[in-house]
């Protein structure tokens, strides 16, 4: 009796086990479990690495101002054809830009452009300046553009100036972001044709967002770029933070999709293909060892 509980204890000591002497039935068993263990992990990895291309995909952020894979320059119309609500809508595509973590430089013009921020800058770095757009007849802070810039508008050499700075500074990939009422000085509309026309066929993207322009000058540039290089920027919201969820950032459903799939993989693995847990014997009291 002694010897037998010896063996016992052998067997229990350290981990749950079974003593068996047929456990050769078992190897299909063993061999099944392997083989959907495999197929799940292999199934996980594959939606873990779908789920960063989806991440990645620029479907998921093509509402953004600037691309997430581009170094944009904002081209800011400060001209005193800016309205008062013009302002508002500044503020709030800067706070957009500040929201989307944007990597930017800045070039502000009426008929004369300069550049504010080169390309690469954080765009946390427009929030000191956001309490200086203002309105030139509103708030505590004067506005300092208003006596160094003149009321004419030349959208042209702005742009030109962004595309400089953005080849001075070799950036491959560039973006243009013209925040304006498009309004230009008549003879600046054969220039500011010719130099849409070579940003189309270079690698950097313009985009506008538009301040409540007139009919005709929007018309002019729909006919100048592409379809979806204008696009609705200027929500209504009222002026202020922007709200979760407010920025425009499309939700990247493929890739929530792809996320709960790999939890619920993970699940199937524990319910089919997870260990059997055995209770653990207590040796009974005084048991020799």
């Amino acid at each position: 009796m002694r010897s037998s509980r010896r063996l016992f204890a052998r067997f229990t000591r350290g981990s749950a086990a079974v003593d068996s002497h047929d456990v050769g039935v078992l190897r299909g068993v063993v061999r099944r479990t392997g083989v959907v263990r495999a197929v799940l992990a292999l199934g996980a990895l594959a939606l873990v690495l779908a789920a960063a291309a989806a991440a990645r995909d620029p479907k998921t952020s093509e509402n953004a101002l600037v691309p997430p894979d581009r170094i944009g320059v904002v081209v800011l119309d400060l001209s005193l054809s800016i309205t008062d609500s013009d302002y508002a809508t500044i503020r709030r595509t800067l706070r957009r830009l500040v929201d989307e973590h944007a990597s930017i430089g800045l070039v502000v013009f009426s008929d004369v452009p300069y550049e504010l921020l080169p390309p690469g800058t954080p765009a946390e770095e427009l929030s000191p300046i956001l309490r200086l757009l203002v309105a030139p007849r509103l708030g505590p802070v004067q506005n300092p553009w208003t006596q160094t810039f003149r009321a004419g508008t030349r959208i042209s050499v702005a742009l030109q100036l962004a595309k400089s700075i953005l080849e001075r500074d070799k950036v491959d990939a560039g973006s243009i972001l013209l925040v304006s009422d498009l309004e230009t000085a008549p003879d600046d509309v054969p220039a500011l044709t010719r130099t849409i026309v070579d940003l189309e066929r270079s690698d950097i993207t313009l985009r506008v967002a538009p301040l409540a322009p007139s009919s005709d000058a929007l018309s002019l540039f729909q006919g100048l770029l592409r379809k979806d290089a204008i696009a609705g920027f200027t929500s209504q919201a009222p002026d202020g933070p922007a709200a979760a969820g407010s920025t425009g950032v499309a939700t990247p459903i493929l890739f929530l999709v792809l996320g709960v799939l790999v939890f619920v993989l993970l699940a199937a693995h524990e319910r089919f293909a997870g260990r059997i847990a055995l209770p653990r014997v207590e040796r009974a009291e005084g048991e020799a060892t």
